[in-house]
C-alpha cells in the first residue's frame, strides 16, 4: 500500500484557499470566525463550507484552526465553533489549547498545533498519548531530531517547510503580550521581534567593538530569514515526515499560488522516482507559470537547523521584504517636480518595468522605496520624491510581469480518467476509471442505429468521450462493440456530462466515508489511551488559560499548575525561549571552539569586542534581559 505525501497550504479566505487546491495543495487549513492563530484571518462558516465542498470534489482536505488559548467564557463558543465544522466537513481541527481534548465533541479528529511546542520525543509521546492523531513539530528541529520523534510515535508526521519563522518557539513566547498586552496566543501578536533593537551590557553601554562601531544599535537583531525547504524534500520523507506546511495564513493570493506549486512540482518530482508514496488527493497540475520563490514575499531564505547545524539566520537587511536584487545605482537626479528617475547597473540582467515596486538600500543603510513610473532601458522615473544616494543597492518588491504572469496563466488541476466501452444487456455500457482507483459505470440505454461506416463511428465515439468536463480530462482507451452504434455529438456530450457527475458524486462518498472512518479511528484510538503522566520538564507546555485545562494537568499528575501568563504575568518571567542565539549570531559565541569551529562561515569577535553581562536589548522604554542556555544552546529573553 503506498504511503501519501501531503502537502498543506494556508488559506487567509475562501478564494485562496481555492487558489491553493488548484495549484495543488492536497489540503489547507483555514480559521473560523474565531480562535485561529491569525485574528486578521477569520472567516464565516458559509465560506468555508463553499471552500470544503470545492476541496472534496479533488479528494483535498480542509483542517480548521482552533489553535488559540481559550478563555473561560470562549470554551462553549470553541466547542460550537468545531461542531459547525464538523457539520459542514471539515476534515479536522488543529488545536493548541488542551481544554478542547475534554469537550464533548461530535467525532472530528484532532491534530496538536505546533503551537503545543513539539520539540523532544518526550513531548511527542505525551501528546499522543493524549489521543491527537497527527502532531505538528517545531520549526527548529533537524533531520535526525524529526527522525527520532517519529520513531517513538505511532501517528502522522507534520512539519512546516516554508514561510515566516518566529524566532521564539511556537507557543512561548510572551514578548508582545508583556510590551503591548497583545498575546501571540490569542492570534493578536504584535511581532515584537521584528522591531529594531540595541545591544547594551549590564553597565548600561552599548556594546563596541574594539574599533567603536556598534554592534547592534537600533537592527532588526531578533527578525529572522524566512524557511525554505524545497531542496529537502526526499530527506524530510526519510525522516518520516507524510504533511508538508506552508506558512501563511495573511499572506495574499499570488504568495500561495507561487509557493504551493513550488512545492507540488517538487513533491511530484519526488513521487515519480518513489512508487512507495502518492499524493494525498486527486488530479494532476499541468500548465501555468513557472514559481519563483525570489519574485514573492520573502525576508532571504533560511534552512534553520535541518542540518544540524547553525547558519545566519537573521534577516539582516530587515524585517521587511526588500526584494529579489538588480543591482546598484549608477546615477541619481529629480525632476523639477522633485521626482526621482535615476540609472542603474543590473546585477544579473534582469530588467524593470513599469510598475515594479523598488526598494533602494542606501550605503549608510537606509531603506527607501518607490514605484518604477516609466523605463527606457536602465534609465527609471518615479512619482515620489526622493534623495537616493549612488552606489545604493536596488531591490524589486513587486514584479508586475510575474504578478500578471500568475493571474493570466494559473495551471489546470484536472483528474484524469480512462474510458472503457463496451456492450451491456440494456445497450451500452461505459465504465470509467480515474488514475487514482474511483471506478463508476454508466449504462447508455439509448441503443442508437448500427453505424454504415463503423471505423468512423467508433472515432467519433473517441473524440466526443474523450474530451474535458469539469474537473475530468477524459480519454477513451477501449471500445470492444461486436457492432458500433452511432450517435449525435449532442448525445455523447451528454454522455460525457452525465460519467462527470456520477465521478464527482462517487468521489463526494469516498471522501465523506474516509473522514468518517478516520474520525471513528481517532475515537476508539482515544478510548484505548492511557495518558502519560506529566513531567516537570514538559510542565512549560501548559498554557493555562481556562479551569479545564488546568484539571487536565492535575488529573495527569502536575504538582503545581501555574495560571497562563496572558492571565497572570510574573516579573522576571521567561518571555521567550529560542533556538537562535544572538551572541552565535555575532561572533560572540564562548562555545564557539568546541562546538562551531567547523564553521567555515562563522566570524569570530570575541577579541574584538569588550561587554559586561548580563547583555540587554533596548528598544525605546522597553528593556529586555538575555539569558543563554549553553548546556541546550539556547537563548532566553527575560521580562
Amino acid at each position: 500500500m503506498q504511503i501519501e505525501l501531503e502537502l498543506l497550504a494556508p488559506a487567509k479566505n475562501k478564494s485562496i484557499g481555492i487558489a491553493a487546491i488548484d495549484c495543488g495543495a492536497d489540503a489547507v487549513y483555514i480559521a473560523g470566525p474565531k480562535f485561529g492563530a491569525r485574528e486578521a484571518a477569520g472567516n464565516s462558516i458559509s465560506d468555508i463550507a463553499e471552500l470544503v465542498d470545492y476541496a472534496h470534489k479533488f479528494g483535498a482536505k480542509v483542517f480548521m484552526v482552533v489553535n488559540t488559548i481559550l478563555y473561560e467564557d470562549e470554551l462553549q463558543q470553541a466547542r460550537e465553533t468545531i461542531i459547525e465544522a464538523h457539520r459542514i466537513g471539515c476534515d479536522a481541527i488543529i488545536v493548541q489549547d488542551l481544554s478542547i481534548l475534554e469537550m464533548d465533541l461530535p467525532p472530528i479528529e484532532l491534530y496538536a498545533s505546533t503551537q503545543t511546542n513539539i520539540r523532544t520525543v518526550q513531548q511527542a509521546r505525551f501528546l499522543e498519548s493524549l489521543g491527537f492523531s497527527r502532531l505538528i513539530l517545531a520549526r527548529e528541529l533537524s533531520l535526525q531530531q524529526i527522525a527520532q520523534i517519529k520513531d517513538a510515535v505511532n501517528v502522522p508526521i507534520e512539519t512546516f517547510i516554508h514561510g515566516a519563522l518566529c524566532v521564539s518557539y511556537s507557543g512561548q513566547c510572551y514578548m508582545s503580550q508583556k510590551i503591548t498586552g497583545r498575546s501571540a496566543n490569542r492570534g493578536c501578536c504584535a511581532q515584537a521581534c521584528r522591531n529594531n533593537y540595541t545591544l547594551i551590557d549590564s553597565t548600561g553601554k552599548e556594546v563596541r567593538y574594539s574599533n567603536g562601531t556598534p554592534v547592534a544599535k537600533d537592527a532588526p537583531i531578533l527578525s529572522l530569514k524566512d524557511f525554505n525547504l524545497s531542496g529537502h524534500i526526499p530527506e524530510l520523507v526519510e525522516a518520516g515526515v507524510t504533511s508538508f506546511k506552508i506558512e501563511g495564513r495573511l499572506k495574499n493570493e499570488s504568495y500561495i499560488k507561487n509557493t504551493v506549486l513550488l512545492y507540488r512540482r517538487k513533491i511530484d518530482e519526488f513521487l515519480e522516482s518513489n512508487p512507495k508514496y502518492c499524493r494525498a488527493s486527486y488530479g494532476r497540475c499541468t500548465g501555468g507559470f513557472t514559481p519563483d520563490p525570489a519574485a514573492t514575499f520573502n525576508r532571504d531564505y533560511t534552512t534553520l537547523f535541518i542540518e544540524g547545524k547553525r547558519g545566519k539566520w537573521n534577516s539582516s537587511n530587515g524585517a521587511k521584504y526588500l526584494g529579489e536584487f538588480i543591482g546598484t545605482v549608477s546615477s541619481c537626479g529629480t525632476n523639477r517636480y522633485g521626482q526621482l528617475h535615476f540609472t542603474y547597473k543590473s546585477a544579473s540582467g534582469a530588467t524593470i518595468n513599469n510598475g515594479d515596486g523598488l526598494c533602494f538600500v542606501t550605503p549608510k543603510g537606509e531603506i527607501l522605496g518607490a514605484r518604477a513610473n516609466t523605463c527606457n532601458g536602465n534609465m527609471v522615473a518615479t512619482t515620489e520624491k526622493l534623495d537616493v544616494p549612488v552606489s545604493s543597492r536596488l531591490y524589486r518588491n513587486y514584479n508586475i510581469l510575474f504578478e500578471k504572469e500568475l493571474e493570466k496563466n494559473p495551471p489546470r488541476r484536472c483528474i484524469y480518467v480512462d474510458l472503457y466501452i463496451s456492450s451491456s444487456p440494456e445497450g451500452l455500457a461505459v465504465k470509467a476509471c480515474t488514475q487514482e482507483g474511483i471506478e463508476v459505470t454508466h449504462i447508455v440505454g439509448e441503443r442508437g442505429d448500427i453505424a454504415q461506416n463503423p471505423a468512423l463511428a467508433a472515432e467519433n465515439i473517441r473524440k466526443q468521450l474523450g474530451k474535458s468536463t469539469d474537473i475530468f480530462n477524459f480519454c477513451v482507451q477501449q471500445v470492444e462493440l461486436e457492432e458500433i452504434p452511432f450517435f449525435p455529438a449532442s448525445t455523447l456530450n451528454g454522455i460525457r456530462r452525465e460519467i462527470a457527475q456520477l465521478l464527482l458524486q462517487k468521489i463526494k462518498e469516498t471522501v465523506s466515508h474516509n473522514r468518517e472512518r478516520a474520525a471513528q479511528d481517532f475515537i476508539a484510538n482515544r478510548k484505548n489511551k492511557s495518558p502519560l503522566p506529566v513531567k516537570e520538564e514538559l510542565d512549560y507546555l501548559a498554557n493555562c488559560s481556562n479551569s479545564v485545562s488546568r484539571g487536565l494537568y492535575s488529573k495527569l499528575g502536575a504538582i503545581e499548575v501555574a495560571p497562563a501568563y496572558e492571565i497572570q504575568q510574573q516579573p522576571g518571567a521567561e518571555l521567550m525561549r529560542t533556538k537562535y542565539c544572538i551572541k552565535y549570531e555575532l561572533g560572540l559565541c564562548p562555545n564557539y571552539a568546541a562546538k562551531w569551529s567547523a564553521d567555515k562561515g562563522y566570524r569570530n569577535n570575541l577579541d574584538k569586542v569588550t561587554f559586561k553581562e548580563p547583555l540587554f536589548l533596548l528598544n525605546g522604554k522597553n528593556k529586555f534581559r538575555l539569558g543563554f542556555d549553553c548546556a541546550n544552546c539556547e537563548m532566553l529573553i527575560i521580562g
